[in-house]
């Protein structure tokens, strides 16, 4: 008989299926390495059997076990599939920007998953990084394969996917194209292409909000890069390990709507039910083929996940419209708020070596009530007259003190083309002002007031 005897045996092998549609008109073969045939539906199953299978060897991870990741989910699925063949227990920290098809998906499969908050640092003692290493420490027997440092993660694109694209292109393979997060489905994968045929050119897909794409191109990493995206898998504000910038010979961002209406595509042309950074990774592709490809080139594209875990966001209709990535009689973004201004915007900000009663006269003199604290041209924090006036009834003193001595959370920087909708749902009790960078690298803020005027003029 045929059988496996477990599911885990059933990994890798993916097929590479030819893209007829997307590309039609252009010189080239163009292919996709389908990975939701795994038995999780992702690449990740790949690298999670082989951390913990690396890990077992090395007398890591016991009988009985508790496995702990950090996961916006693919990689939790496929660390809950190895733990249910093999008997381990799992916990998954995610961001809770993650879709809530993903978290309900990994509690099926015996998950827990503790949800922690997107806009926050990677060394905040609240972001996912933090609580699955304080939960791998507080547990017994437990173990934190951290995915973004594990060399087994790259390892296993070198042992797997990049071997089977090799042998299922007879060797012709020209380009690789691949979304980058933790580095191990491109870089593992271009590593060993790379050892068949020095001349393949490898295309890595990075988002806005990522600091991915200028590190690669000036060796800087730049924080001001860094604001939230809603795309799900992959760009990062770290830089993980498993991340090789020499294996990756250029980078392409893509925004949140081209991918999500990429993979949309992909569904209705190719009839690829596909994630939303495959939809990112074709559209890059796409985009890097209409100027360097010839007749001869085999480009391959690895997509990475099923679109099941995206039926609430870019396959919802409400949800692509409320978000600006379909047609609609009104949409606004951050730009259009600030092109509206004419230039007459100034953005008034005070020091961190500030007295606060300095910043209380800025503020009565100007009429703002939120203001951004700098210190050396980095934005370290924000005040803002609410919470000096709490401050102020507790502390008579405290006018004497200096901004940075009382100051709070930077306010978070957004992308240019952030929605109304986006603007929104970042604007609360605790940000109540965000802040955009133009192209012109001028810094702009959008507080609570802008947005509600915009939707009511609108």
């Amino acid at each position: 008989m045929q059988v496996y005897q477990s599911i885990i045996e059933t990994i890798g092998n993916t097929p590479m299926v030819r893209l007829n549609k997307i590309f039609k008109g252009l010189p080239g073969t163009y292919l996709a390495k389908v990975e939701y045939f795994n038995p999780g539906n992702s690449t990740k199953d790949r690298m999670a059997l082989k951390m913990v299978e690396d890990a077992e060897k090395a007398g890591l991870l016991k009988p009985g076990g508790t496995i702990i990741e950090g996961t916006s989910g693919n990689t939790g699925m496929g660390l809950a599939l190895t733990a249910a063949a093999k008997g381990y227990k799992c916990i998954f920290t995610m961001a809770d920007k993650q879709s809530q098809e993903k978290i309900n998906i990994l509690r099926a499969v015996g998950a827990e998953v503790v949800v922690c908050p997107t806009n926050v640092e990677p060394d905040d003692p609240r972001s996912y990084y933090s609580v699955a290493r304080k939960l791998s420490r507080e547990i017994p027997n437990s173990i934190y394969p951290n995915q973004y440092d594990n060399p087994s993660n790259a390892q296993a694109h070198y042992e797997t996917t990049g071997p089977e694209i090799w042998r299922q292109t007879d060797g012709k393979v020209t380009h690789y194209v691949a979304t980058v997060g933790t580095g191990g489905s491109m870089c593992g994968t271009a590593r060993f292409l790379k050892e068949q045929n020095k001349h393949i050119v490898t295309v890595g897909i990075d988002t806005y909000g990522s600091v991915f794409k200028k590190y690669k191109e000036t060796g800087i990493f730049d924080e001001n890069e860094i604001y939230p995206y809603l795309t799900e898998g992959f760009g990062e504000d770290i830089l993980p390990k498993n991340v090789d910038f020499n294996l990756i010979d250029l980078f392409i961002k893509v925004t949140d709507k081209d991918g999500a209406l990429m993979a949309r595509r992909l569904a209705r042309e190719e009839g690829l039910f596909v994630g939303w950074s495959s939809g990112s990774a074709v559209h890059g592709a796409l985009e890097y083929a209409r100027q360097h490809l010839t007749k001869n080139d085999v480009m391959v594209i690895l997509l990475p996940d099923h679109g099941t875990r995206y039926l609430a966001k870019i396959y919802n209709d409400q949800w692509m419209k409320d978000h600006g990535f379909l047609e609609t009689p009104f949409v606004t973004t951050a730009r259009h708020l600030i092109e509206a201004r004419n230039g007459k915007d100034t953005l008034f900000t005070v020091s961190a070596k500030d007295k606060v009663s300095e910043a209380i006269l800025l503020m009565n003199r100007e009429g703002i009530d939120q203001i951004p604290v700098t210190d050396n041209g980095h934005f370290v924090g924000s005040i803002s007259s609410s919470a000096l006036l709490e401050k102020l009834m507790n502390d008579p003193q405290l006018s004497g003190k200096t901004v940075g001595e009382v100051m709070d959370k930077p306010m978070i920087f957004v992308a240019p083309d952030s929605t109304l909708d986006v603007l929104s749902s970042l604007l609360n009790r605790e940000n109540k002002a965000v802040l955009v960078r133009d192209d012109n690298q001028k810094v702009h803020i959008i507080t609570q007031h802008d947005v509600l005027k915009a939707i009511t003029s609108s």
